[in-house]
């Protein structure tokens, strides 16, 4: 329930008291107290401070002209009109002309309180949707449960398959092809292609600049793949870069890590 302050509550209550006496001293006379209620009232809510004077004044002119109004062209106020023989007319013409009387509260105060509101129930309290979540545990528990996943896997993989050892390594014979694992072929025919300097800094520095550059080019917060044309493109680039590599160095590179066709010379590949 809304409070009201104590100071309006006092207020009210002075003003209902003082209506009480008014209307206990003054029954005899009804018309003239309401002419004269507004210069008695006065000098009391002026020097109240309360009451700014130019409201007090508009109120008592307002007032004056409730009570004392005649209609136009009547020529002899309201007790005058209601005395000629057809009063009925001359009444309803008066009704139709004379202005709407004003709303006053006690003392002919023209002021009105309207509500008295808690600073906390006009505040926007509702939360605004984001799209973002916490890390924890939101990224943690997906990631945790991921590794379970891919170790369990391994784990049962491992056990009926057997990994692909050769046998012990024979210094005074060096393999022809001599092939790095699959996972660095690609980086072993740029080798082939290109100075050392280009091809084992250069070109993979330049390739892991752009990725680190890539959330920061493209800042798109959308996740449908046709509104992220340039960041499908520059991993489709990246990813299609490394595989030709890998799969040149892979099939087509023979004796003497030399180009070959694998359809006529054979397949010189192991994993």
């Amino acid at each position: 329930m809304t409070e009201i302050p104590e100071h309006l509550l006092k207020r009210a209550q002075e003003a209902k008291d003082r209506a009480a006496a008014k209307a206990a001293d003054g029954g005899a006379t009804d018309a003239a107290p309401a002419a004269s209620a507004p210069a008695a009232d006065a000098p009391a809510d002026a020097g109240d401070g309360k009451i700014p004077a130019a409201l007090l004044a508009r109120s008592k002119a307002a007032r004056e002209k409730a009570a004392g109004g005649a209609p136009e062209g009547g020529g002899g106020g309201g007790v005058a009109t209601a005395e000629r023989p057809t009063a009925g007319a001359t009444v309803a013409a008066a009704a139709a002309t004379q202005a709407p009387p004003l709303a006053m509260g006690p003392e002919g105060h023209t002021q009105r309180l309207l509500t008295v509101v808690k600073a906390g129930s006009i505040q926007d309290v509702k939360a605004k949707p984001t799209d973002k979540v916490h890390t924890w545990p939101h990224l943690l528990v997906g990631e945790f449960v991921a590794s379970l996943a891919v170790t369990a896997f391994l784990l049962v993989f491992s056990a009926f398959v057997n990994a692909p050892l050769l046998t012990l390594a024979n210094f005074n014979l060096t393999p022809n092809p001599s092939k790095a694992p699959w996972y660095f072929l690609g980086l072993q025919e740029l080798l082939a292609l290109f100075h050392p300097m280009v091809a084992g800094v250069t070109i993979p520095g330049i390739g892991m600049f752009a990725l680190m550059l890539a959330p920061y080019t493209d800042r798109n917060p959308s996740n449908r793949p046709e509104d992220r044309k340039f960041a499908i493109s520059l991993f489709t680039i990246f990813l299609m870069f490394w595989a030709v590599l890998t799969l040149m160095g892979s099939f087509f590179r023979g004796p003497g890590f030399n180009f070959v066709f694998p359809w006529t010379d054979g397949l010189f590949f192991e994993l």
